[in-house]
Parts: C-alpha cells; sequence; structure tokens
C-alpha cells in the first residue's frame, strides 16, 4: 500500500470509528463518555434538565379526542401537585366557555351545559410549589342530537296546578331499554302518596299516584339521564330537578243527561252551571278529563278534528271561542259559547265540546263561561258522565286516571 492510499484508509477508519462514537453517547448515557467539555456526561444533562420540570400534573377530561362526551359533566380540569393558574375552554366557532377555577385551585369545571354536537378545546396552566409552570390541552366532541335523546315534560317547575296533572314525559327519540330510562327517573311528592309510571308507548311516559295528588302537596320530578342509553347508541343528556304545587282539589261533574255541571272543591259543590254537551250525533267522551291547556280566546276549525262537509271545508270555523279549555289532545274542549241562544241546561248541541254561556270577546267577567275559566286551573278535572258514548283513552290528552290502578302499574318498566 502507498503512503497515499494508507493516509486515505486511516482517514476513513477514522471517520467511521468518530460516528460509532458518537451514536454511543447519544443511545447509551454512559456516565464514562465525556461530554464536549471532557467533564459533564449525557446522563448528567438530562437530569439537570428534569430538575427543571414542573411537578404539577394535569388532567384534562374527557380523554381527547373522544366524541359523545356528556354537556352536563364530561368537561372539567384538575391538578396535583400544583394549582391551577389558567384555564380557557373554547367552542370550535371560537366562543369561550365560562368557567371557575375552585377555591383551593386544584380544579375547574364549566359554568354551565355545553351544546350538543360541538368540537371543545381545553387549554390548562398549572404550577408546583417552586413556581414551575406545567401546560396541557385537549379536545373532544360532545354528543350529536343523533345520537341522543330528551324528555319534554309537563308541568314545567315552579307551577301550581290542579290535582289531576300527571308527570308526563315525551321522549324525542324512540325508548327501547324503558327500564333504563324510568330507572333515572323518580318522582316523589310531600304527601307520602307512592307514584307509579306508565308507559304509553315507546316515546311517553307519565306518572301518577292512585288516586288524586294530595291538595296543597309539593311534587318534585328527578331526571338523572345524562349518559344512560336509551337506545342502541342513544344516550340520555338530561340532568334536571323540577318542583311543583298542587294547589286546591277541584274536581268538576257535568251531567249529559241533566245538563248541569256540579263544581266542586274538597268535595263540597261551590257551584252549578247549565251546559250544552255534544249532540246525539257527536256524542262528547266519558270519563276523567284534565285540563291540559287553557285559553281567553281561541279558533276552532272542525276541519282540524275532522268534521267537514262535501267541499272537504270545516262544518264550523269560529275564530274567537271564548275562555276555551282543552280536556283531550283529539280535541275536545270545554269552552264558553256565545252563538248558542237558550240551549245551555236545555239541549246538547255541540260537535262533541262541552258549552257553558258567555259573551262574544270573553270580556265580560259574570258569564258562567268565564267564572269557570278564572276558577280554573290547569290540571283540574272534568268528569264528564251520561253522554251515551264511550270512555276516553287514557292516552289522549292528560286522561290516565281512566285506567285502574293494577293496569296502570303494569305498564311500568322496572
Amino acid at each position: 500500500m502507498t503512503d497515499g492510499k494508507r493516509r486515505k484508509g486511516l482517514a476513513a477508519a477514522s471517520a467511521l470509528l468518530g460516528g460509532v462514537l458518537v451514536l454511543s453517547a447519544c443511545s447509551s448515557g454512559d456516565a464514562g463518555t465525556s461530554g464536549g467539555d471532557g467533564n459533564t456526561s449525557q446522563a448528567d444533562v438530562d437530569e439537570a434538565a428534569a430538575k427543571k420540570t414542573s411537578e404539577a400534573q394535569l388532567k384534562i377530561t374527557p380523554k381527547g379526542g373522544s366524541d359523545n362526551a356528556s354537556i352536563n359533566n364530561s368537561a372539567g380540569v384538575t391538578v396535583s401537585k400544583g394549582t391551577l393558574t389558567e384555564v380557557k375552554m373554547t367552542a370550535s366557532d371560537g366562543t369561550e366557555v365560562d368557567g371557575e377555577i375552585s377555591a383551593d385551585k386544584t380544579s375547574w369545571k364549566p359554568s354551565g351545559q355545553l351544546e350538543r354536537a360541538t368540537k371543545y378545546q381545553i387549554s390548562a396552566t398549572a404550577k408546583d410549589s417552586d413556581g414551575r409552570a406545567a401546560h396541557e390541552n385537549s379536545s373532544f366532541t360532545t354528543v350529536s342530537p343523533e345520537n341522543s335523546f330528551i324528555g319534554n315534560f309537563t308541568p314545567d317547575e315552579g307551577k301550581t296546578v290542579g290535582v289531576g296533572m300527571p308527570v308526563s314525559i315525551n321522549f324525542d327519540k324512540e325508548i327501547t331499554d324503558k327500564a333504563a330510562v324510568q330507572k333515572g327517573i323518580t318522582v316523589n311528592t310531600s304527601s307520602g302518596q307512592e307514584v307509579a309510571c306508565h308507559w304509553f308507548s315507546t316515546q311517553r311516559m307519565d306518572c301518577r299516584p292512585e288516586n288524586y295528588w294530595q291538595e296543597n302537596s309539593t311534587v318534585t320530578l328527578k331526571l338523572a339521564l345524562d349518559g344512560v342509553e336509551g337506545a342502541d347508541g342513544v344516550y340520555g343528556v338530561q340532568q334536571k330537578t323540577v318542583t311543583f304545587k298542587i294547589g286546591r282539589n277541584q274536581v268538576s261533574y257535568v251531567d249529559a243527561k241533566t245538563k248541569q255541571m256540579k263544581v266542586t272543591q274538597d268535595g263540597k259543590t261551590v257551584k252549578t252551571i247549565p251546559i250544552s254537551a255534544g249532540s246525539p250525533d257527536n256524542k262528547t267522551y266519558e270519563g276523567q278529563m284534565v285540563i291540559s291547556e287553557k285559553y281567553k280566546e281561541t279558533r276552532m276549525d272542525g276541519s282540524t278534528v275532522g268534521f267537514t262537509d262535501d267541499d272537504g271545508k270545516g262544518e264550523y270555523d269560529i275564530k274567537d271561542v271564548p275562555h276555551a279549555m282543552r280536556l283531550s289532545t283529539s280535541g275536545t274542549f270545554i269552552h264558553g259559547n256565545y252563538w248558542g241562544k237558550g240551549i245551555f241546561g236545555q239541549a246538547n248541541t255541540s260537535h262533541g265540546c262541552v258549552g257553558l254561556e258567555d259573551a262574544k270577546g270573553a270580556g265580560d267577567p259574570n258569564t258562567p263561561g268565564a267564572w269557570f275559566y278564572d276558577n280554573s286551573i290547569v290540571g283540574d278535572v272534568v268528569v264528564v258522565q251520561n253522554t251515551g258514548d264511550k270512555t276516553v283513552a287514557p292516552d289522549n290528552g292528560l286522561n290516565g286516571w281512566n285506567m285502574d290502578w293494577a293496569q296502570w302499574k303494569a305498564g311500568s318498566a322496572v
């Protein structure tokens, strides 16, 4: 080998060995391998860097990348070995979500309910006892309307209602696991009455005691449905407590045979009012009916409930019916009547409603129609008798009282 070739070979070998040495220094962290100054090892460098890292341990929920997250309880930040200094939560459109750090500065929660089908990002900062900062970021998406259900309930929070008012819940999705959903719903009353729930369909459940609610009692409805799987892949989102009051005990008895209505309070008759019920061709349903809506004036169009002439027009269309109160979903009302003359207490002439003498415009407070309207509340019971028609279906309005207690309880899923 010539000197030139020998020098080139040594140079190549030296370069190769140098590469091996560099790789060894990066991978092994051997304390015996010197760093650039010949005194500090890579292990020493790593240890020094670790000592500068905050001990604060941040945790953000839900897990990053989650979808179908709860809109109530999922979002939050906690820290151990440190305290929170800043948390920022924003929706995908940039809207900032209000929240509050706890008094001990170890947790954070949003102040209100989140929106469904929305992506959120959380950025959190904490510091340890030495003031060293730790940072954490995460994002998740809340449950979509397609993958969640809600129950629309009546009565509303704080209302005062009559003794016949059931708790009625209508779900916006079909419920296939009724037991799971029913277990997430409780109804209690201060009177101590047993309350049972009955499923009329996959989307409606009503709850009531065996007999009318005790007057002047308080009823509490609790919905603990957040995360409850009501159907395959469909989860509840509600977490809510509602209370309402039961007023005085008013039950009115309509007798189509005598054409009189007796209004009772606590079992005593306080007023008798002449009425006109359904005609022989259009009898009024019999049974216990609950007032579900009140309108000082409303329109009644026969075509909306199947009463049409040969041209398809409604057999009647009255745009200003006074003092109307709904008794069934199918269109039975008890209402004022200003167009019928000499019929009250004398003849049954309606298309199925119960009429009371009244004035056009609903402005005369001295008419029987006005008196009954002013002295009635949603949830009061109107019992219709002696019409010759069938009993109103329990699910036609809020009329589950027409089902005996054994049948009612048999419709429970738990």
